[in-house]
């Protein structure tokens, strides 16, 4: 897997380390058996997601991490992959499927039908090996309460924009071009482009990220600077929203004009649902707007981008399998949206109270606008790994031309060993 490969040793050290902290195992004595499991969430989300493992009674362990993708994999070529694993995203997992890793589901619980965009397949792979847990809105743009958006679309210099990731840096660039691609092409086009049926040079994928590279151009070194800035903040921070600053030095803009040497906050932050968790204490100061009015795309919105985390069984545990169906009952579900706010996928699970949280609710069930999956998150792990180096060689470089990119991507993806394990039902159709 290209991009896996060259830091497989890292990650290995990094999976064997966290293997022996920050664990926790209750619901039974240290002789029970515990069941493993491997998921994305950290800190706080660790936490309140502990509490609803807690209140299942399985003894388990839990490693979160936010290089999980590259933690199951370490893992997995070792030889030791967790009973439980949950990735943002189904890319992978269809891999692992083909690969005959993966173990049917079972249960009612976790063999629920959510419908697309919720639980999507893959040809030539048998069904039942995966199932949602959470839910994310990402075609939503955050700003602060008492400070209206600015002028639609947006200048660079409103946005609060971070790569940095413990995982794979790059990815919030994609969701930006996702979102372009989705609201300017439509539904229909960008299931087929996520889905590997539309070649990445073509002309109306070329023009979607031209638009994402004219507003990087418009000031290079903001863009150079966003390279390095982690999308979560500072550490101990109240993310970018509220510690995120767009800094002048006195040097000249692309345009020839010189900076005063001012400093500025940013106003808007392009992230999903989950930012909150960014904001900690700052949370309630946030309000959340459809992005679309503010994207250099103009006001139409086609659609919504989401995501999901989605739960695999790669051991055969009873004990596995029974947790992992009661944790997507409809009664653990919503005890978790108590906790913690999050959001299920499961339409028959109330949302979590607060203004803002109907909000991004009502935008999850609303029939009439149709939900896609993010489109990196169901690519090959090296056609996504190819997608972020042109995220970030288009943010470097934003005045060198896109098609060339697009193709080098288009490569890869053509160097694929099997496209007939394509993904289907990426995005639902409005109702």
């Amino acid at each position: 897997m290209r991009g896996h490969a060259r830091a497989l040793l890292l990650l290995l050290c990094l999976a064997l380390t966290a293997a022996g902290c920050g664990l926790a195992a209750p619901g039974g004595s240290d002789e029970q058996p515990r069941v493993t499991i491997l998921g994305p969430w950290t800190d706080i989300q660790e936490t309140h997601f502990k509490a609803v493992l807690d209140s299942l009674g399985t003894p388990y362990t839990y490693q979160g991490t936010a290089a999980t993708r590259e933690v199951l994999l370490a893992a997995v070529q070792a030889g030791n992959p967790p009973d439980i694993a949950i990735l943002p995203g189904v890319g992978d997992l269809v891999e692992y499927a083909a690969e005959g890793r993966l173990r049917p589901l079972g249960g009612k619980g976790a063999a629920a039908k959510y419908g697309r965009p919720w639980q999507p397949e893959a040809k030539g792979i048998e069904a039942n090996l995966w199932v949602p847990l959470k839910a994310d809105l990402k075609s939503i743009v955050w700003y602060r309460k008492g400070s209206p958006p600015p002028a639609r679309p947006a200048p660079l210099a409103s946005w609060c924009i971070g790569m940095g990731d413990d995982g794979a840096s790059g990815w919030p660039g994609s969701d930006w071009i996702e979102d372009l691609i989705l609201q300017t092409v439509g539904p229909v086009l960008y299931e087929r482009w996520a889905t590997g049926d539309l070649e990445w040079a073509d002309v109306r994928l070329v023009d979607a990220w031209s638009l994402w590279a004219g507003l990087l151009a418009q000031d290079k070194e903001a863009a150079g600077r966003a390279m390095r800035e982690d999308h979560r903040g500072k550490p101990g921070g109240h993310g970018l929203l509220f510690d995120g600053t767009r800094k002048s030095d006195g040097t000249r803009k692309s345009d020839g004009s010189k900076r005063s040497g001012d400093t500025k906050k940013c106003e808007l932050e392009h992230q999903g649902s989950f930012a909150r968790f960014f904001y900690q204490d700052r949370s309630g100061q946030a309000a959340v707007m459809d992005s679309a009015p503010l994207l250099p795309s103009g006001p139409g919105l086609k659609g919504r981008e989401v995501s999901a985390d989605f739960a695999v069984l790669f051991g055969d545990s009873a004990q596995a399998r029974d947790l992992l169906t009661r944790l997507t009952s409809r009664g653990a579900q919503q005890e978790w949206g108590r906790r913690a706010g999050v959001f299920s996928p499961n339409s028959d699970v109330p949302a979590p109270k607060g203004t803002v949280e109907k909000q991004i609710s009502d935008r999850l069930t609303d029939q009439r606008v149709p939900l896609c999956l993010d489109a990196s998150d169901v690519m090959p792990a090296a056609v996504r790994d190819a997608f972020y180096e042109a995220v970030l060689l288009t943010m470097a470089h934003p005045d060198a031309p896109v098609r060339p990119r697009l193709e080098d991507v288009q490569r890869v993806q053509e160097a694929q060993p099997d496209d007939t394990r394509r993904l289907t039902g990426v995005c639902s159709r409005p109702q």
